[in-house]
């Protein structure tokens, strides 16, 4: 936020912390801060500005703030799940402002990703960051709910940070919650309702040999409860987070009920 306000660009990292701020730049944090704290406003919001493995991206209240732990996996390249030099195509279900699409483009340059959203709203803010990264020849975004723009579409990455909160939780969020799109995080009584979209169409728009990724949060007690026969793996999240889980193409043929 001081760098915002005070207008210091980043790159000199820990060296620009010295540098004094006049009174105007002062004025400037202080003021943002005060609206923080009043409104309880996320700070992207009122910068505009997410950081989301290593991308400075573009964000407002039509999409929600950047923060999945899939970044990391991102950067990763999904190591060991996946075999980097043979993907060739990902999908991003629920893309918002086009983080994890944008991610995945950079770490697989030669993929074609597919960025989709059931919101014509948030689509526009991942076409302007797209554009930003001048990855328009890479990333084609579309909307749809789930897989219904993208049939007959295969892939050998389908990843997905989908809506997840149930009804119970949706009432108990901080305020903060408030300013982001609900679609975005609500998704029925037990959160499940996206997840259970996915897994009813994931096997047959993946290749044999691609790999399904899901950001569940919270709601993780709640899916294996719900899929107890699926062999979910976790990954280790060293940047902080969790609740996300990976399953192989061949292990969907698994799932049973839910």
């Amino acid at each position: 936020m001081v760098f915002f306000s005070a207008r210091i660009p980043h790159e000199p990292g820990d060296g620009a912390y010295a540098r004094p701020l006049t009174a105007r730049r002062r004025a400037r944090v202080d003021a943002l801060l005060r609206r923080r704290i009043a409104e309880r406003i996320p700070l992207p919001y009122l910068t505009h500005r997410a950081f989301f493995a290593g991308l400075e991206l573009y964000v407002d209240t039509r999409v929600l703030v950047p923060r999945s732990p899939i970044a990391e996996l991102a950067l990763q390249r999904f190591r060991p799940w996946a075999a980097a030099r043979r993907v060739r195509r990902i999908l991003d279900i629920g893309t918002g402002s086009g983080a994890i699409a944008l991610a995945c483009a950079m770490a697989f340059p030669r993929a074609l990703i597919d960025a989709v959203d059931i919101s014509p709203a948030a689509l526009q803010v991942c076409r302007r960051n797209v554009r930003k990264f001048d990855l328009t020849k890479q990333v084609r975004v579309l909307r749809s709910d789930h897989f219904d723009a993208v049939r007959g579409c295969r892939y050998d990455i389908i990843v997905s940070n989908p809506p997840y909160v149930g009804r119970a939780e949706m009432r108990r969020l901080p305020r903060e919650y408030r300013h982001e799109p609900a679609l975005g995080l609500s998704s029925g009584a037990d959160g499940l309702d996206s997840v259970r979209a996915i897994f009813a169409d994931a096997r047959r728009h993946l290749n044999d040999d691609g790999i399904l990724v899901v950001e569940v949060g919270n709601t993780e007690g709640t899916l294996l409860r719900a899929y107890p026969r699926l062999p979910f793996i976790w990954p280790d999240i060293a940047m902080g987070g969790g609740g996300v889980f990976l399953l192989r193409a061949t292990d969907l043929e698994k799932a049973s009920g839910g």
